[in-house]
């Protein structure tokens, strides 16, 4: 099992559950944060003193307060971590549910377990936490599953989310023409985004412009 493990969330009740679920699995060594920056610095010091953490549990979603946090999100924890400590595992402990961002998280940032917050999620947890350390497979909550599954999002390239992105922002068309022409994304020309935009409102059944942000949305694509 897992030696030495940080958890981290901003509210009390979740990091004090998560704690006794490392404590039943008999876990030596356990140390929580509730910010994003105290985390990396407390897995920064495990480095530098050779006693490196083996997991890394974290929320996606932290509010603001009086403090100045670099890292906001358990988005930016994660990729600020896997920089400096690039094989330690990490499981993400979050009520976020978007299909996009989870299989994002999985692909692209390498997170070996999704566990979704909910009223029998603790034991869940703790299933996550042992299925990790045995297998070299991804862990998800049973209702996660269709984040994997469903693959008809694998058709929507990175070059589509950062026009997604520049539509929601409020660009024109002609704007972002110039925009993907002064960071060198191709194509760039006014009619091939005319054509990638009207892909992307059959693919997902939009109205319109407006329309198609407002799904993107509740994807969590942008």
């Amino acid at each position: 099992m897992f030696q030495k493990v940080i958890t981290v969330d901003d509210l009390d009740t979740i990091n004090i559950a998560v704690i006794r679920a490392l404590e039943e699995l008999a876990i030596p060594e356990i140390q929580n944060a509730k910010y994003c920056d105290e985390a990396l610095l407390k897995i920064k010091r495990g480095i530098a003193e050779q006693l490196p953490f083996d997991l890394l549990i974290t929320d996606l979603s932290f509010k603001l307060d009086h403090r100045q946090e670099k890292l906001q999100s358990g988005e930016d924890l994660i990729q600020a971590v896997k920089k400096i400590q690039p094989n330690i595992k990490i499981l993400v402990f979050s009520i976020e549910d978007k299909t996009h961002r989870i299989r994002n998280l999985i692909k692209k940032e390498g997170v070996n377990g999704y566990v979704l917050k909910g009223r029998n999620s603790i034991p869940e947890l703790k299933k996550g936490i042992q299925y990790i350390y045995d297998n070299d497979t991804v862990f998800l909550s049973p209702e996660l599953t269709h984040a994997l599954l469903d693959r008809s999002l694998l058709e929507i390239e990175l070059y589509d989310i950062e026009l997604l992105k520049l539509l929601a922002k409020g660009y024109t068309h002609e704007e972002v023409s110039i925009q993907f022409k002064e960071t060198g994304t191709i194509p760039f020309g006014a009619s091939s985004i005319e054509k990638r935009i009207n892909k992307l409102k059959i693919f997902f059944k939009a109205n319109n412009n407006v329309h198609l942000i407002a799904i993107a949305k509740d994807l969590g694509l942008v």
